[in-house]
């Protein structure tokens, strides 16, 4: 099976000037990652206890949890580099047993993971059991989104399966991150951007310079975007995903 031919930048935490620069321009400008961003930073910004980060990467959603309130500790698999992501600071695991004791956490988040794991049922049954009675559970889960992370992408997600797969957690949430017209504008924004900076051997002058030629325009399509995305408009039954929130 062939590699991915286009890729983004993995999202890294925004520290720093640059760092604040690159990762709200990434918000502007990736739907995707701005709809689980607005997803989850409410429930982050009240978290209080023990937050247990599954799969999560270079942890670009720490800096929302109060240090004050909250411990945080990232677990994610040993070779996680695959996914572009190199993380000293995790407790490393085989991606499906989570090596903490029962009922250790207050909260366990994991975002734009599960489509990776082929147990997924596993992982979820236990990160349920390191929850502590009355705990929180925030995941995301994309659905239009390109196959990414060739060969390691399995699944796709439907509401009607996610309410099965979390059905033995508690006040079960599923709520839909956009609408099809916050897909479509997200995936004319990849087009533009995958044309605009191409890899070497896809480059193509025609397509570049419409790329260049619409350039002005993506501000003004962005913009809809997060509007279709925040009102909403459109139908929320294609949306880019969905976030569970659920309790133990």
């Amino acid at each position: 099976m062939s590699a991915e031919k286009f890729r983004p930048v993995a999202l890294r935490a925004p520290i720093g000037l640059s760092g604040k620069l690159n990762f709200y321009a990434r918000l502007f400008l990736d739907l995707q990652v701005a709809s689980v961003y607005r997803s989850i930073c409410s429930e982050l910004r009240h978290a209080k206890g023990e937050v247990l980060d599954v799969g999560c990467g270079s942890s670009p959603y720490r800096f929302l949890l109060s240090t004050e309130r909250t411990r945080y500790t990232g677990l994610d698999i040993v070779d996680a580099d695959k996914f572009d992501f190199r993380n000293s600071d995790i407790v490393a695991f085989d991606g499906i047993h989570i090596p903490f004791p029962d009922a250790s956490f207050d909260v366990v988040l994991c975002t734009e993971v599960l489509e990776h794991v082929q147990h997924y049922q596993v992982l979820i049954d236990e990160m349920r059991r390191v929850l502590k009675p009355g705990g929180r559970l925030i995941v995301t889960v994309p659905w239009s989104a390109r196959f990414h992370y060739i060969p390691f992408d399995f699944f796709r997600y439907t509401p009607s399966s996610l309410q099965q797969m979390f059905d033995h957690y508690t006040g079960v949430k599923i709520i839909s991150r956009g609408t099809d017209v916050t897909s479509i504008v997200a995936k004319l924004l990849v087009i533009w951007f995958r044309n605009f900076v191409p890899a070497k051997e896809q480059f193509n002058v025609l397509s570049f310079f419409i790329a260049v030629c619409c350039t002005p325009v993506i501000p003004l399509l962005a913009t809809w975007g997060h509007i279709s995305s925040i009102l909403p408009i459109g139908s929320s039954e294609d949306p880019l995903g969905y976030t569970v929130i659920a309790n133990k």
